[in-house]
């Protein structure tokens, strides 16, 4: 795990911008730096070590110097790769995983990404040829950002990182920003940065010194608009289900280093440990938080048991409202894209303890995605019905038209009544042939998931030099989880059916189909009463407030969370937003907040 960033330019010399990329990147690999360079093109890496520590230095380059790699993430089929490629000829120098990448290329050109499994994301100079490819994973668990420069373009595993690249002070995208105020993602190419983009899931970018203005991009994965035959039976797609499963959990285990698991206490984390249980791996270290003052109504209150059931070595953080305000400005920082959860601090702080004892994560990310598990997949059909009324799904926006034009800028405000268009256009674009279960999953792989939880985990995480690793995010697993008839996900009023009778022989059905308890930030105790008299006189004068709020209202919305204490998640909202806009656009994401530092303080002039 790492980051990579880079330059690929035409004029054949381009000053060297490698150390700027170095330094915003350091924090996701404490453990090496390496740059390359040739021409027009610039390749930097800082690796945190997970396979191969002694030898994976990167960029990783073929023997004949054609070749350069610099890569993010993990290839779990590099074994099985690698023999392959031997028999084709090939000489590999190191045991990283990475090095398969620039053998397949050698040996499969740009058709090497169909025969990569894993999180990634990478960019290979073909020296030869003048080309440069990046990629992004299937399921975009690896994050990658692209910009124009003046004399070329810029990536990067970070958008603070391409802003240490730009002529000019960055500007925010108002589209974006009331995208991710009223619903908490984007889910296109578009980040809350203008100028600054996403390489999509499942996306490749190819450069032509030739033609270097027009970079050919292709989707080289999707959700199949025909998805393949599967089991229809219960039996049958239990089957198939524990060979997939086994298959994805034992490929994520491989490591050279200490790992551990996050155990939230639900369906997923937990079978998740029940699994690696059953593979032979004692002795884990699993990690878990829990509120102060929530008491046993948090999923997290059944980790300790799960962990003790199955010999884990388990740390549980009990997190008190000033050690996550204490966090918030850092994390806002490591968050980087513009994100509106609040789960990210206690995330963090976990991320944070984990690093101390282990170096990678398995988390249960994906699960509800793919095997249908959130309840507004259970909805009665009259709800549906009026969700298609209104223009397809997920509909409910979190800012009234009332609050909009109290708390936001005319312009703001009218981007903010029209945010759920491109969701509604999304919506209408999926393919008639599948089932409107499967394009709610298909939305939310697409939106929220992509493009808010695992950024969100990415950044948590590697904000600390920790990887993370997301078993059920297998585009086998993702394939297999969609193309499942209805009766095999929902049941009655349970979602996840299939994966809950399949986890029935490991942890009971009691635990495994009793009424999800969830997971809350107690936002409205975020904040103190002397931080809110601070607050009601600092946020509406910041330069987010000021060029896109109405002070007025802001300082009217602190007031009523100062005296009633019921508008926590909405100042939780602009609160967030304002740093992020001071970290990201006013300081172009140079200067790093310590842990601990007043986020008071940050927004204070």
């Amino acid at each position: 795990m790492c980051g990579i960033g880079g330059i690929f330019s035409a004029t054949g010399h381009c000053p060297d911008r490698s150390a700027a990329l170095l330094q915003r990147l350091s924090h996701r690999g404490p453990d090496g730096t390496g740059t390359y360079r040739d021409g027009g093109v610039q390749l930097a890496h800082t690796r945190l070590s997970i396979i191969d520590p002694a030898g994976g230095a990167q960029p990783l380059c073929s023997d004949d110097g054609a070749l350069a790699l610099v890569a993010n993430g993990e290839i779990y089929n590099h074994a099985a790769l690698r023999a392959e490629l031997e028999g084709a000829g090939r000489r590999f120098r190191t045991h990283s995983d990475c090095e398969a990448i620039l053998h397949a290329y050698a040996v499969y050109g740009e058709d090497c990404l169909q025969h990569l499994r894993g999180m990634f994301a990478f960019a290979l100079f073909d020296r030869r040829r003048g080309r440069l490819l990046l990629a992004r994973d299937r399921l975009g668990i690896k994050p990658l950002y692209l910009t124009r420069l003046s004399d070329g373009w810029g990536f990067a595993s970070e958008i603070k990182a391409l802003l240490a690249l730009l002529a000019h002070t960055p500007a925010a995208d108002t589209a974006v920003l009331a995208r991710r105020l009223q619903e908490q993602f984007a889910g296109d190419r578009r980040t809350a940065v203008q100028g600054v983009e996403r390489v999509l899931p499942g996306e490749a970018v190819l450069f032509d010194l030739q033609r270097p203005a027009s970079p050919k991009r292709w989707l080289y994965w999707r959700l199949p608009e025909q998805p393949a035959r599967v089991p229809q039976s219960l039996p049958e797609a239990m089957e198939r289900l524990d060979a997939l499963m086994h298959q994805s959990v034992r490929e994520h285990l491989q490591s050279d280093v200490p790992w551990g698991v996050f155990l939230s206490g639900g369906v997923d984390s937990s079978l998740l440990l029940a699994l690696i249980h059953e593979l032979g791996v004692r002795d884990v270290h699993t990690f878990s938080v829990m509120f102060e003052g929530a008491g046993g109504a948090q999923e997290a209150s059944f980790a300790p048991e799960l962990a003790r059931r199955f010999g884990c070595r388990h740390r549980q953080l009990l997190l008190r409202p000033a050690m996550l305000k204490d966090h918030l400005a850092r994390t806002i920082w490591a968050a980087d894209d513009l994100t509106l959860d609040p789960a990210i601090l206690p995330t963090s702080l976990l991320s944070q303890a984990a690093r101390e004892q282990v170096k990678t994560v398995l988390t249960g990310e994906g699960g509800d995605e793919v095997f249908a598990g959130y309840g507004r997949y259970r909805r009665h059909p009259v709800q549906s019905w009026l969700q298609e009324l209104r223009g397809g799904y997920r509909a409910r926006l979190r800012f009234t038209p009332q609050e909009c034009k109290a708390l936001f800028s005319p312009a703001l405000s009218a981007e903010m009544r029209r945010a759920h268009a491109p969701m509604r256009e999304a919506w209408r674009s999926l393919p008639a042939s599948w089932s409107r279960l499967q394009r709610m999953q298909a939305s939310d792989l697409a939106g929220e998931l992509q493009d808010g939880l695992l950024p969100k985990v990415d950044r948590a995480l590697m904000a600390w030099g920790l990887e993370g690793r997301v078993p059920y995010l297998d585009h086998r697993l993702v394939e297999f989880g969609f193309a499942l008839p209805h009766a095999l996900k929902v049941e009655g009023r349970q979602g996840k059916a299939l994966l809950k009778h399949w986890g029935e022989r490991y942890l009971g059905r009691d635990m495994l189909w009793n009424k999800k308890r969830g997971f809350s930030v107690p936002l409205d105790t975020l904040f103190e009463a002397s931080d809110l008299v601070r607050l009601e006189h600092a946020l509406p004068q910041t330069a987010l407030v000021r060029e896109h709020g109405k002070p007025e209202g802001v300082r009217r919305l602190v007031r009523r969370q100062r005296e009633r204490g019921d508008a926590g998640r909405r100042l939780w909202y602009l609160v967030t937003l304002a740093l992020w806009y001071r970290l990201l656009i006013e300081n172009a994401g140079a200067h790093a907040p310590a842990p601990g530092d007043d986020p008071v303080a940050w927004l204070s002039d």
